[in-house]
């Protein structure tokens, strides 16, 4: 049977397979004690709302009706998506199945208005540096520093021949404690303003 790709949610029964997929490889990489809760933690920090359109989406790929790969994106502003969750079931890797997953959510977003596209992978996940470096993604880290002095390493990408100015590079941290700082602000930063977009939504909703 041929893969298929549908759109679902982190609540469905069909994601569990991502989620702990991602919790055991993020755990085994990073340890369970690298951050409060360890993986699974942050992986649940975002409501499903987030991943449901208008404001992001959430695609598993299928193969037999076993879940074999997905992702997802959630919205920054009305321009910016950020892609999410990227995983492939480790024994199927290096087929191309994460590449077809990240062009399905770029396609996804672009449908949706958004045109540029953010991201960031772990500093011991050079797999994942190089996957979106081939996709067209540009680095906004300094490629020849240490990785570890960023911990999370961003990447950005205009989608459907969208022209945005080139977010400029931000230099490396002093420390791999004042890059989990930096890191962790952005993200608080990042939560607060997808809480803020998700309320907005409600209330034009209801």
């Amino acid at each position: 049977m041929a893969d298929v790709i549908v759109r679902s949610s982190p609540l469905e029964p069909a994601a569990q397979v991502l989620l702990d997929g991602l919790v055991a490889e993020y755990d085994g990489r990073y340890g369970a004690a690298s951050r409060p809760g360890g993986a699974r933690a942050e992986i649940l920090r975002y409501p499903a709302e987030a991943y449901r359109p208008p404001l992001g989406d959430f695609l598993l790929v299928l193969r037999d009706r076993e879940t074999i790969a997905g992702g997802a994106f959630m919205s920054h502003d009305d321009a910016t998506v950020e892609l999410k969750r990227i995983w492939t079931r480790p024994d199927l890797r290096r087929q191309g199945l994460a590449k077809r997953v990240v062009q399905a959510l770029e396609e996804s977003a672009a449908r949706l208005g958004y045109t540029r596209a953010y991201l960031t992978t772990g500093f011991r996940q050079p797999e994942a540096t190089a996957l979106y470096a081939s996709l067209g993604y540009r680095p906004l880290f300094d490629v020849a520093a240490d990785p570890l002095l960023y911990r999370s390493l961003p990447f950005e990408k205009g989608l459907a021949s969208a022209v945005h100015p080139a977010t400029p590079a931000y230099p490396p941290a002093a420390s791999f404690e004042a890059a989990t700082a930096r890191v962790n602000a952005v993200k608080a930063e990042q939560e607060r303003t997808l809480l803020a977009r998700i309320a907005a939504h409600r209330a034009r909703a209801a």
